[in-house]
Order: C-alpha cells, then sequence, then structure tokens
C-alpha cells in the first residue's frame, strides 16, 4: 500500500497489491466485469453501462449510485480511459480530462499466477469530498487522511474478494 500527497490538490493516491493464484484471464473476466463491483462494496451500490456499451473500451461510459454515511446517495458517471484485456483497466469519474477521481486494475502474470494493483487518485476535479473541504479548509488534510483510509480498507476488501472468486 502506497500514499502520496496530503491535499486535495496534490492528487493523493492510494494503491493496493495481491497476489492470486488464477491466471490474468481469470482476473481479467472479474475486474472487467463492472456488473459483478457492487457485490464487492459497501459504498458502490450499483453500476450500468450507458450508451449502448457492453464491457470495457476506452471511451465507453458508465453510471455507478454510491451510498457513504457520511455523504449520502449520489450517482456519477465514468469513463473508461485505458482498457487493454488482462492486464490495465482505468476509469476517469466525471469530467475525464478534470476527473473527481481515477481508478485502476492492473494485472501482471506473476508466479504462475496474477499480481493484481487498484490504484485510485482523487482530484484533481471537485468530488463531494471537496464540499467537506470547502467547509472546512482547517481540517482539508486530515479530510484527505481519513477518506484515504476507507479507500484503502475498501480496495483491500474487493481486491481479497476477486482473490477468493478468481482461485475458486
Amino acid at each position: 500500500m502506497e500514499w502520496t500527497g496530503a491535499r486535495y490538490a496534490d492528487k493523493p493516491t492510494v494503491e493496493v497489491r495481491t497476489w492470486i493464484d488464477a491466471t490474468p484471464d481469470r482476473v481479467w473476466a472479474l475486474v472487467s466485469d463492472i456488473a459483478v463491483m457492487p457485490t464487492m462494496s459497501e459504498e458502490l451500490q450499483s453500476v450500468e453501462w450507458l450508451d449502448g456499451a457492453e464491457g470495457p473500451a476506452v471511451g465507453a461510459r458508465f453510471l455507478g449510485r454510491s451510498r457513504h454515511d457520511s455523504f449520502g446517495e449520489w450517482s456519477t458517471t465514468s469513463h473508461v480511459i485505458e482498457c487493454e484485456p488482462g492486464h490495465v483497466l482505468a476509469w476517469a469519474v466525471e469530467d475525464p480530462t478534470d476527473p473527481s477521481a481515477v481508478w485502476r486494475f492492473r494485472l501482471r502474470p506473476r508466479d504462475g499466477g496474477t499480481e493484481l494493483s487498484e490504484w485510485m487518485q482523487l482530484g484533481p476535479g471537485r468530488s463531494g469530498l471537496s464540499f467537506a473541504i470547502d467547509t472546512m479548509p482547517d481540517k482539508e488534510q486530515k479530510i484527505v487522511f481519513v477518506r484515504l483510509r476507507e479507500f484503502e480498507r475498501s480496495i483491500t476488501a474487493t481486491l481479497e474478494q476477486i482473490k477468493q472468486r478468481a482461485e475458486a
């Protein structure tokens, strides 16, 4: 797990890795199936492809609905910005030129299985976290730290579920 940055404008990131005793193709089948992601997340409630898309491809869009005790309920439109089957899937949340977040799964063959990492970056575009920072600018570093810790826990849990499903 790695973190960088302390303020929102720094585009702080978090990344978690795991090794899975399964082929990259088997792992890819799970990480590229966005419909399965809400079953592995407390925050993400539902996901659906938009514009007739049926799977990931650069430029494809999907709608995600989320819920958080502190932020309430919201929805976002994400844009696939990288898609290399068996290797990488990344999407920008809301505006792809100024995203509120960027998420990326990266798969690498390793030791007869797959190293899977999930990485996310806050900002630079505004998000729900921006409103919390606006109301308490003196607490910005703590707000960012707490949110990154939440993402770390969530990503760790998601990777564990992907691992269990891929190895089953």
